[in-house]
C-alpha cells in the first residue's frame, strides 16, 4: 500500500508510523522471510515484538526466490518462517519441501478450515475479493452475476483486466478451470479477451481508473485497490471511490462464491527457532494482528469479528470461494496456457 495512503489510516486507528518498538526483554529471535512489502507488516512485527520480546529478522524478496533460497540453504537455512501473497504460490512452497505443519490448535481454531492448508503446513492471514468493477453512472449491468458471465458477446469491447500472467489472473483462471473443465475454461477465456476493451496493461488500479474516461465499463480487480483509493484524503479519489460499483460474483445458492487471492504464511520445515516460529504463527491470528491488518492495509481478516476499515465494508459483504491451495498450484501452469492461447496477453 502507497504511503501517502497509509499514514491516514494509520492516524484514523491511533497507530503511529513505524514505531519503535519498547522491548522489555531479549528473548531471542525469529527470522521471517517474506514476499509482502507493506509498512502495515513491519508495524506487525514492531506488534509482536512488543509482546513477547521476540525480535523478528525480516529478509524480503521475490516468492519464488525465497522459496528457492530456502531450499538452496537447506538444513542450515535461518527461516523460520514464510510468509507470501497467493495461495498457489504457498502450496509450491510445501511441494519443494520447504515447510512443516505448524501443529497449532490455536490457529486452527481461529482461522476457518477453508482458509487453511487440511495439513497445516499454511494458514491465510488475510484476504482479498477479485471481483467486477463498473460505473454508477451507468447503472448495474444487467446478466453479470458471474466470473463466467464475462465471456457473453454482450460485454464486448467493454472489459479492462491486467495481463494474463499476473498471479491474480492465474489464480482466478486456476479457480474456473478446477470448477468448470478444461473446455469450459477455454471457452470463456476467448470469451473474455474477445471482450477486452483494450489490450492488458498496468496494474488492478489502472483498470478501474479507466472507467470513468470511457475507456471501458466493466474492470476486473481487487477489492484491496478499491479501498486503498476510498481511503485517500484526495478529493479526486473520493470521486473515484464514489463511482466504481463492485460486483462479487458467483454468490447465487449453491454457486461456489467469490474467489479470493489471500496472503498466508507457513512454518519452515528446518526452522531454527520453531517455539518462536509457532508463537509468531499464532499471534499473526489475534485479534491485534487481524485489525492492524484489516484496518491498515484494507484487507479482509481471516477471523471473525475483527472489524473492517469503513471503505471496505462500504463495498459490501460477500460469500467467499474456498481456498485449495494444492488444486490451484496444480492448476496455474495450465490455467496461463489457456489464457494466452485465447489471445488474453
Amino acid at each position: 500500500m502507497h504511503r501517502r495512503l497509509l499514514l491516514p489510516v494509520l492516524a484514523a486507528i491511533g497507530l503511529a508510523p513505524f514505531a519503535a518498538p519498547a522491548v522489555a526483554q531479549n528473548a531471542g529471535e525469529v527470522a521471517v522471510y517474506s514476499a509482502r512489502h507493506y509498512d502495515t507488516d513491519r508495524r506487525l512485527y514492531d506488534a509482536f515484538t512488543r509482546e513477547t520480546g521476540i525480535r523478528v529478522r525480516l529478509i524480503e524478496g521475490n516468492a519464488d526466490q525465497l522459496i528457492e533460497r530456502i531450499r538452496n540453504e537447506g538444513a542450515n537455512s535461518p527461516a523460520d518462517v514464510f510468509i507470501t501473497v497467493d495461495a498457489a504460490r504457498l502450496a509450491r512452497a510445501k511441494e519443494a519441501g520447504i515447510t512443516a505443519p505448524h501443529g497449532s490448535a490455536l490457529i486452527d481454531q481461529r482461522v476457518p478450515q477453508g482458509l487453511r492448508d487440511p495439513q497445516g503446513n499454511w494458514f491465510a492471514l488475510s484476504q482479498r475479493a477479485r471481483v467486477i468493477m463498473y460505473d454508477k453512472q451507468r447503472g448495474l449491468p444487467q446478466g453479470l452475476l458471474r466470473y463466467e458471465d464475462l465471456a457473453d458477446p454482450r460485454f464486448r469491447g467493454q472489459i479492462c483486466v491486467r495481463a494474463a500472467n499476473h498471479p491474480y489472473n492465474v489464480s482466478l483462471a486456476a479457480s474456473i478451470l478446477a470448477a468448470d473443465g478444461e473446455a469450459a475454461t477455454e471457452s470463456w477465456a476467448k470469451g473474455v479477451a474477445a471482450n477486452l476493451a483494450r489490450p492488458p496493461q498496468g496494474g488492478d488500479r489502472d483498470q478501474f481508473r479507466a472507467i470513468p474516461s470511457g475507456q471501458c465499463q466493466l474492470a476486473i480487480a481487487n477489492t484491496y485497490y478499491l479501498a486503498g483509493i476510498g481511503a485517500s484524503q484526495a478529493p479526486a479519489d473520493k470521486e473515484l471511490f464514489e463511482r466504481i460499483g463492485v460486483i462479487f460474483p458467483n454468490q447465487a445458492p449453491g454457486d461456489r462464491g467469490a474467489h479470493v487471492n489471500i496472503s498466508g504464511a507457513a512454518l519452515v520445515k528446518t526452522a531454527p527457532h520453531r517455539a518462536n516460529a509457532v508463537r509468531f504463527l499464532e499471534f499473526l491470528t489475534n485479534r491485534e494482528a487481524q485489525e492492524i491488518l484489516a484496518l491498515g492495509n484494507m484487507e479482509y481478516p481471516v477471523v471473525e469479528d475483527v472489524p473492517l476499515h469503513p471503505a471496505l465494508a462500504a463495498l459490501g459483504r460477500f460469500r467467499a470461494e474456498p481456498i485449495n491451495g494444492d488444486r490451484l498450484a496444480a492448476n496455474s501452469a495450465e490455467a496461463l496456457r489457456i489464457m494466452q492461447r485465447a489471445g488474453w496477453r
